[in-house]
């Protein structure tokens, strides 16, 4: 990477997000990782997984070997503006409804824990009875 090299704005490398075209944003830096989609020992997902954000933490937590780290360079596009990039989301959690168990369902699941076996088997003892050879 040259010493000029560009500095890209967050909108713009969060468009690079598929596999013809994949940039990603890891340490203040922005990679151009389409041409390495298919030698990525971890699979082209874990790549496409880690666009749009900064990337960094991902990658920092799967401990890359130094060869990695030294092949990154030739990946290396440009910088990112920092005071682009999104601050970290915080996570929400999905509304949903206060588990209220169903008292009836509770019963009826019960009485199937013992009816089940019981038809089980009855429904023996009948094919038995009624297959049984006369001598």
């Amino acid at each position: 990477m040259a010493a000029d090299s560009k500095t890209y704005h967050f909108d713009e490398v969060a468009k690079h997000n598929v596999t013809k075209d994949c940039w990603l944003i890891i340490s203040g830096k922005v990679y151009d990782v389409t041409p390495f989609m298919d030698e990525h020992p971890g699979g082209d997902e874990v790549l496409l997984a880690a666009t749009g954000k900064d990337a960094t933490n991902d990658f920092e937590d799967v401990g890359h070997s130094t060869s990695a780290r030294e092949l990154m360079v030739k990946y290396c596009i440009g910088n990112i503006d920092s005071s682009t990039v999104p601050t970290k989301r915080v996570y929400v959690a999905p509304q949903q409804a206060h588990y209220n168990p169903d008292k009836t369902s509770e019963f009826v699941s019960k009485i199937l824990q013992f009816l089940v076996p019981v038809l089980i088997l009855g429904l023996a003892f009948a094919v038995r009875h009624f297959t049984k050879v006369e001598e």
